[in-house]
């Protein structure tokens, strides 16, 4: 197991406590090493923190469902829907939109054809 980029990522938060880049990219480096909980920290402080980092709420969303934890995937995409809605990241609503669809049980409007 690799943790030399762990290693310097832990390095660099001392430094800088608030960024939110290397909140991401810890709560990533975590997951990646099947840390969970460790992960879950991290993308749970930045919704909570940094609202405004859209990139966090689908794997949040991921996370929560990996986690058998449907309810709060489903609230995570919605919250990450509106705020990339607002911010008009119209690509990161698109790929919320889905997984929150997936999640729901709420499937496209490929049916729709009569």
């Amino acid at each position: 197991m690799q943790t030399g980029r762990l290693e310097k990522l832990l390095e660099f938060i001392k430094n800088e406590p608030n960024d939110e880049f290397l909140k991401y990219a810890l709560a990533t480096e975590y997951l990646r090493l099947n840390e969970t909980d460790k992960a879950l920290n991290y993308y749970e402080d930045l919704v909570n923190n940094h609202p405004n980092y859209t990139g966090t709420y689908y794997h949040l969303g991921k996370l929560y469902e990996a986690l058998n934890r449907k309810d709060d995937a489903i609230h995570t995409y919605q919250t990450g829907m509106k705020i990339t809605r607002e911010k008009r990241d119209m690509h990161a609503f698109s790929e919320l939109q889905a997984a929150y669809n997936a999640a729901a049980g709420i499937f496209g409007d490929e049916d729709d054809d009569y």
